[in-house]
C-alpha cells in the first residue's frame, strides 16, 4: 500500500499536522541543491540538469564514497512508468560515463571545482579512478507516492536493479511548512544491489561474503582477530550493510590498501557499539570499555546514525596485516559487505583457500 505519514504536534492534547502542498513544483530540487542532506549525508551532489540522450535532463546526479554513481530522478507530475521509465534510460547513459566524463560534469556543476579534491574532503579517502562509476543506484524523489510506483520499484529491486523510492511529503505548521521524509525500501537492500561491477558477467552469488575493514586510527586488526568481531561506522552507508550477515555466514575480511587478512564465520547480528559486549578473561564486557587501540567512532556513541556496529565472528584462520594476501585480479570492493555476484569473486575465494587452510574448520 502507499506510504502515508502522519505528524502530530505534542502536547496534552496531540495535534495532527495537516497535509500541505509545495508552492512549486521546483522548490524540492531547490532545496536539495541547498541542503543536499536532504537526500543523504553520505552523497556528494556532483551534477543538475545534465543533459543525457536526446537531449533529456537527468535531475541530479551524485557519487557514494566508493565511487559508484547516484542518479536523482523527481517524479513531479509525471505517471509512475513515465518516471521509472525515464530513470531507467538515464542509468543506460550514466552506466556509460568515462571518469573525465564525470570530472567535467562536476566541474560545470560546482563552477569549476576539483572533483578530486572535494571527494577527498567529503569521505576523508582518495578517489580511485579504477572504482569511479563500477555500479550505479537508482533513487526517485516523489511528493507523492501512489501503489503504482511503490509496486513497479518493488518489483525491480526484487530482481537486482538498484532502485529506491525517497518519499517526501509536506505538512502546515501554522505559517510554516514541514518536510518528512521516507524510504520506500531499506536502503541497503539497494546499497548491495549496486555493487556489481559492469565489467565483469554476473553469475549466482556463491555464498561467501565479503568484508572490507578499514583498519587505521579508527578500529585495530589486531583488537578484531583478539576479540573475534568486524565492525563498521562513521555513518549508514559504512555501517548498514553489516545487517546483511546472518549467523552461521562465512565471510572472507580484506583490508583496503592491504589484502585479504582472515576468514571466519558470524555468530551474531549487527550492535551498535554501546551495547556490544566482548568476552575476556573477566567475563563479558562492554565493547569500549575493553578496546583500546582504535577509536571506534567514540565520540558519536550516542549517535545511532554515526556510531560503530560490531558483528561478532569466530575466525578460523586469520594473518598479520604486514601478510595480508593480494594478488592481481582480485575482488576489492569499498562496501563494508557485500554479495559479490561476480566471476572474479568465485576465483577469487578459490584462490584465498589456498592461502587460508582452515577456512572450513568450522568445529575447531
Amino acid at each position: 500500500m502507499p506510504i502515508k505519514t502522519h505528524l502530530w504536534k505534542v502536547g496534552e492534547k496531540p495535534q495532527v499536522l495537516a497535509e500541505s502542498r509545495l508552492a512549486r513544483e521546483n522548490l524540492l530540487e531547490e532545496m536539495i541543491i541547498q541542503e543536499p542532506r536532504m537526500l543523504s549525508d553520505e552523497w556528494l551532489l556532483i551534477g543538475q540538469q545534465e543533459r543525457t540522450f536526446n537531449n533529456r535532463p537527468l535531475d541530479l546526479l551524485a557519487i557514494a564514497p566508493d565511487g559508484s554513481l547516484v542518479l536523482i530522478e523527481l517524479k513531479r507530475d509525471r505517471t509512475p512508468r513515465e518516471v521509472v521509465a525515464q530513470a531507467l534510460d538515464y542509468a543506460s547513459w550514466v552506466e556509460k560515463l568515462e571518469p573525465e566524463n564525470i570530472v567535467e560534469i562536476y566541474r560545470r556543476f560546482s563552477a569549476g571545482k576539483d572533483l578530486a579534491e572535494e571527494f577527498q574532503k567529503k569521505f576523508s579517502r582518495p578517489l580511485d579512478e579504477d572504482e569511479l562509476n563500477q555500479s550505479h543506484q537508482i533513487i526517485i524523489v516523489a511528493a507523492e507516492l501512489d501503489a503504482s510506483t511503490e509496486r513497479i520499484v518493488t518489483y525491480l529491486n526484487d530482481r537486482a536493479v538498484p532502485i529506491n523510492v525517497l518519499f517526501f511529503q509536506v505538512f502546515a505548521h501554522g505559517d510554516e511548512k514541514i518536510i518528512s521524509r521516507t524510504w520506500l525500501l531499506d536502503p541497503v537492500e539497494t546499497q548491495s544491489a549496486a555493487t556489481k561491477t559492469r565489467q565483469s558477467s554476473d553469475e549466482p552469488w556463491n555464498g561467501e561474503f565479503y568484508a572490507s575493514f578499514g583498519e587505521g586510527d579508527t578500529r585495530s586488526w589486531n583488537e578484531a582477530v583478539k576479540y573475534g568481531f568486524i565492525c563498521a561506522g562513521g555513518g549508514p552507508w559504512y555501517s548498514r550493510t553489516l545487517q546483511l550477515l546472518t549467523p552461521g555466514a562465512r565471510v572472507w575480511t580484506k583490508i583496503p590498501g592491504s589484502g585479504f587478512v582472515g576468514v571466519g564465520i558470524v555468530t551474531g547480528e549487527s550492535q551498535p557499539a554501546s551495547e556490544f559486549l566482548l568476552t575476556t578473561e573477566q567475563g563479558e564486557q562492554p565493547a569500549m570499555d575493553v578496546l583500546s587501540v582504535g577509536t571506534y567512532h567514540r565520540e558519536w556513541i550516542n549517535d545511532e546514525e554515526k556510531c560503530e556496529y560490531f558483528v561478532p565472528v569466530k575466525w578460523l584462520s586469520t594473518i598479520k596485516t604486514s601478510e595480508a594476501v593480494q594478488e592481481v585480479g582480485m575482488f576489492g570492493n569499498q562496501n563494508t559487505i557485500c554479495k559479490p555476484t561476480t566471476s572474479k569473486w568465485r576465483s577469487t575465494v578459490d584462490r584465498l583457500k589456498t592461502h587460508f587452510p582452515q577456512w572450513n574448520q568450522i568445529d575447531k
